[in-house]
């Protein structure tokens, strides 16, 4: 076991864990967070999506030991009221059907516009092609996002 003293969404928090531990068990099983949700546990749903130091990385494959100094964002920090663009193109869009993986989907959306804040319809498909819905709503995710970059 190994303390870690971890930047979550804008606060400190100290966890005792086994420094393989991945972060999305950090998030879900020590700190309370369960907004990150486990999809596959080898990086390839994204369901487990958060942002480190701004970036979108997978949680269930990233171990505690590995964060150091750099900020997590989970969806619970992504906005204090759930007002984020993203999160209010996802209702406006209507979005969600069964909502697993949305946390992810908005988690990688929110990454694609900080860096690219007008992305084609191409550049979305192929950065947000690392997130699978089963209910595929990936259309309405499409537009959600083309909605978000037009404001």
């Amino acid at each position: 076991m190994a303390t870690y003293n971890l930047k979550i969404n804008g606060k400190i928090r100290q966890v005792n864990v086994d420094p393989a531990t991945p972060l999305l068990w950090v998030l879900r099983d020590h700190l309370d967070l369960p907004g990150t949700k486990y999809g596959c546990g080898v990086a390839q749903c994204g369901a487990c999506t958060v942002h480190l130091d701004g970036t979108a990385v997978r949680s269930c494959q990233l171990p505690a030991s590995a964060i150091g100094k750099q900020a997590v964002t989970t969806i619970e920090g992504l906005s204090a009221k759930g007002d984020h663009p993203v999160q209010k193109a996802w209702l406006e869009h209507d979005v969600a059907q069964c909502g697993y993986c949305q946390a992810g989907q908005m988690m990688s959306a929110a990454s694609l516009l900080k860096t690219n804040p007008k992305p084609t319809d191409e550049e979305i498909d192929a950065y947000m092609s690392g997130n699978i819905c089963r209910c595929g709503t990936y259309l309405r995710i499409k537009e959600a996002i083309k909605s978000t970059a037009k404001k």
